[in-house]
């Protein structure tokens, strides 16, 4: 894991951090919400760590949800949301830390369709404490689409 630098900050993310996406794998494949997780296109050299999430923890009008995550050697990551409906609409939104011209460095894309972007301030970088808080949203989530 590469510890985020807050004094100068890369132009881009550098490249992905294999031993970070497996540490979050290991952490997802033990969450009760993830039914699988999977490495693309392996794990010995990934670009993109995908967990699918219990279908019957949602009510049935979400046909799938998942998480896809990017962690780069820079600190900069994309946490990336999506519920897929059986009206053929998504509902999604992310977590984002990377060079933009839109927003700060840290900033989240708003449901329910990313587009909109606000500034983000977490309480740390660390991809464990990152991990918990874009779970506890989920979990969040999870509670607002069974009231509503």
């Amino acid at each position: 894991m590469t510890p985020p630098d807050s004094e100068s900050p890369p132009d881009s993310t550098g490249p992905l951090d294999r031993q970070t996406l497996q540490l979050l794998e290991r952490q997802l494949a033990s969450d009760p919400l993830v039914a699988t997780t999977a490495l693309d296109p392996d794990s010995y050299e990934p670009r993109l760590l995908s967990a699918s999430l219990e279908q019957d923890r949602y009510p049935k009008s979400i046909a799938a949800a998942r998480v896809d995550i990017r962690w780069f050697t820079t600190a900069d990551f994309t946490f990336h949301y999506i519920e897929d409906h059986d009206d053929g609409d998504q509902w999604e939104c992310r977590w984002d830390r990377h060079p933009n011209t839109h927003n700060s460095r840290l900033h989240f894309h708003q449901p329910p369709t990313a587009t909109q972007v606000t500034d983000l301030d977490l309480p740390s970088l660390h991809p464990l404490e990152v991990y918990s808080t874009v779970l506890t949203a989920i979990e969040q989530r999870l509670e607002k689409v069974w009231s509503e």
